[in-house]
């Protein structure tokens, strides 16, 4: 595996180096600024000089030509990450890094996600993408490999999004997108300098009527960042979110033949059982920054939030009916918060520059779960009560050295304990008190070293450990239909190594390349699912092997490109029995849900003076397993989007305009898989073509 990877990484290095060759014999382009992120360190830091995988997507792609309701809009143009769109907005995003995550049925799991230092997942490691306002994002970054552990429960990585400040004038803009499948989003947003409050304040209100049946979604959203400078007393950071998502349909998912008979249908029993899910969630937050002295930081955060769901499955009602059984409609009530502390001081040790940084983190969980029999969409009796509690507590450092000239030491340790437990309420015949309490604790080291081979080339290596609990929803049935949730899962261990090579060639290229190997023992895998229960068991251990290549560049004549690929080679190491009645998987299976190879390629014209742009964008995803048995598959595809843009300006206004076709050539294919679905549903079809335009007005006070 790592010969051939190093023959991918050999021909496609060639390729990008001999291309920003040509284009240094041209005029000379515009500049690549530097890349500067805070997730690797915690604080700003270039990237370039980071021994660590770790990429930013800027404001303009993430809103250029885009109707800004998605991360798969903006993130599949960083490599080891691939984020699906379901066209399922009642299961959220499918995302996963390295093959972490991919096994989620809804959700995101085995990443952690953060919006402006407020954790989006739960203690448990469960969390959600929708709450994140890209409207007003600053930048997103994305953090792979064993420093990703530093954040706590989460073996794959860490999503981390910012949002901007509010501008330096009081500016009020507007947007109105609209698009195939009866799709569009109208939003507002206000922000500006008000002495020394700085304000952002971004609505919207999205609705689209689904490329599938039965797919139909609306979602209202608020996101509001207020910073107020103290002066020598520091700084507050205000920062509140309002996500309101009623009625959701779910289309389900869809077996092999029902896709070649209509893709566009929903799954068996959606319509019947009216398959839905409806989302309120409110949550605010305060970060405070404080100087010390002129080497030492201190900040101090905490949150609260609020999220309900009430979700409709489809189950047969006599399969409902059964003791053990917790019904077809889940209600949660769910109350979070946490608090952290951290101090930075800057040294020197051994006459260089010494970077120190010491942390604790405090997230807690508790909610309310209920179970009611879902009879044809109307709820019935209750049939689960229970009351679930996960909280961790978390002690990390870090410590950044550049002990000579030319190298530079980056390492950090975290202990984390995670504690769950779950009082049973709903005690009857045949259904005995399931309550109970289990907890995990790990401690995650992670160490890089970057050597600067000339000023233009920087080598790395690291290495460290990582873990993933289960989630609750990954305890909540033990296998062979038994009551009570599986406490015998255990968590899964990883040991992660990479070495690697981030170049810049010239002014207006850069190219970064991976190489990556992660042993995981006990990785959690879908043991069955069946009758509306999925339970989860260890798998012996999995091995992910890869390659991750970026490339961007500046060209003369107002062109730029972009290229990220992923070689993934992730495999079961050892046999192992999964389902009922059980089945053995062999070592060499691949993982399910984890595409070999992913492509993203992008070209871009600008024409400064008329403000016009033109771009296209390749996509390719290769074939995925949909079960550990390697029996199906989705096939592999390749899409083709077409984009462009035009902005005039005045004195104090701006007014931008984009259209876009996605699926240019009409490829139909699977856009994402379901991994072990019951009943072979595995399938969720990608739309067709499909079309997009968009306008945007701002005007300054």
């Amino acid at each position: 595996m790592i010969r051939r990877t190093m023959q991918h990484a050999r021909s496609i290095a060639a390729a990008t180096i001999l291309a920003a060759a040509h284009a240094a014999a041209q005029q000379a382009p515009a500049t690549l600024m530097p890349e500067v992120t805070v997730s690797a360190t915690r604080v700003e830091h270039d990237s370039f000089d980071l021994p660590v995988s770790i990429d930013a997507v800027g404001r303009r792609a993430i809103r250029e030509d885009n109707p800004q309701v998605n991360l798969s809009e903006a993130l599949n143009r960083v490599p080891g990450v691939v984020v699906q769109n379901r066209q399922n907005y009642a299961q959220d995003l499918q995302i996963s890094s390295r093959g972490f995550g991919a096994r989620s049925t809804f959700g995101v799991r085995g990443l952690r996600l953060i919006a402006d230092g407020i954790p989006a997942t739960m203690p448990d490691g469960q969390g959600q993408a929708a709450s994140f306002n890209l409207s007003s994002a600053q930048r997103i970054e994305v953090l792979r490999g064993p420093f990703s552990s530093l954040y706590g429960n989460a073996a794959g990585g860490v999503i981390q999004i910012f949002t901007a400040d509010g501008p330096p004038e009081p500016t009020l803009s507007g947007s109105a997108v609209a698009g195939g499948y009866d799709t569009w989003k109208l939003g507002a947003q206000f922000g500006g300098q008000f002495g020394k409050v700085n304000a952002l304040i971004d609505v919207s209100r999205f609705e689209t009527g689904g490329y599938r049946d039965h797919s139909s979604a609306r979602r209202d959203h608020a996101n509001a960042k207020f910073k107020f400078d103290a002066g020598a007393r520091g700084t507050v950071t205000l920062v509140l979110n309002v996500l309101d998502q009623p009625e959701t349909e779910d289309p389900l998912g869809l077996t092999a033949a029902q896709v070649a008979q209509n893709r566009r249908q929903a799954g068996t029993n959606a319509l019947a059982f009216n398959t839905r899910k409806s989302v309120a969630q409110s949550q605010a937050g305060a970060v405070y920054d404080l100087a010390l002295s002129a080497g030492s930081k201190l900040q101090m955060r905490a949150y609260s939030g609020d999220r309900q769901v009430t979700q409709h499955l489809a189950i047969p009602v006599f399969v409902q009916s059964a003791a053990t059984h917790s019904g077809g409609v889940v209600d949660l009530d769910r109350g979070y918060g946490g608090a952290g502390l951290r101090f930075t001081h800057e040294t020197t040790a051994a006459g260089a520059p010494l970077v120190a940084t010491a942390g604790i983190d405090y997230d807690r969980m508790s909610e309310r779960r209920k179970g009611y029999i879902n009879n044809f969409g109307v709820m019935g009796n209750l049939k689960r009560d229970e009351d679930d509690t996960v909280a961790s507590t978390d002690f990390y450092g870090q410590l950044e050295w550049q002990f000579a000239p030319r190298w530079n030491l980056l390492t950090g340790l975290r202990h984390s304990r995670v504690e769950f437990e779950s009082r049973d309420h709903f005690i009857a015949a045949g259904n005995p008190d399931d309550s109970g309490a289990v907890d995990y604790a790990r401690t995650t080291p992670a160490a890089g070293i970057t050597f600067k081979l000339d000023p233009a080339v920087n080598l790395y290596a690291n290495a460290g450990r990582g873990f993933e609990t289960p989630t609750f929803a990954e305890l909540a049935y033990r296998p062979g239909g038994a009551t009570g949730l599986n406490f015998a899962l255990k968590p899964a261990n990883s040991t992660h190594g990479e070495i690697g090579a981030k170049v810049r060639l010239g002014a207006a290229s850069r190219l970064n390349v991976a190489l990556f190997r992660i042993d995981v023992k006990d990785e959690i895998v879908i043991n069955s699912a069946s009758g509306g229960r999925t339970d989860f068991k260890n798998a012996a251990r999995t091995r992910r092997e890869g390659l991750e290549l970026l490339w961007e560049a500046r060209f003369a004549g107002g062109f730029e490109a972009a290229l990220a690929y992923t070689l993934l080679d992730a495999r079961f190491r050892q046999p192992f029995a999964s389902g009922t009645p059980a089945v053995t998987v062999p070592a060499g299976n691949r993982l399910p849900g984890v595409p070999p190879t992913t492509l993203f390629g992008e070209l871009v014209w600008r024409h400064q003076a008329s403000g016009f742009h033109a771009g296209a964008e390749v996509r390719r995803n290769g074939k995925v397993y949909v079960n550990d048995a390697n029996s199906e598959a989705a096939g592999a595809y390749t899409v083709l989007n077409l984009r462009m843009g035009l902005e005039q300006r005045g004195r104090r206004w701006r007014l931008t305009e984009f259209v876009r076709v996605d699926n240019a050539l009409d490829r139909r294919h699977i856009g994402s898989v379901i991994v072990g679905e019951a009943n072979g549903r595995f399938y969720e079809p990608a739309p067709e073509r499909d079309w997009m335009a968009g306008v945007t007005g701002e005007f300054r006070f």
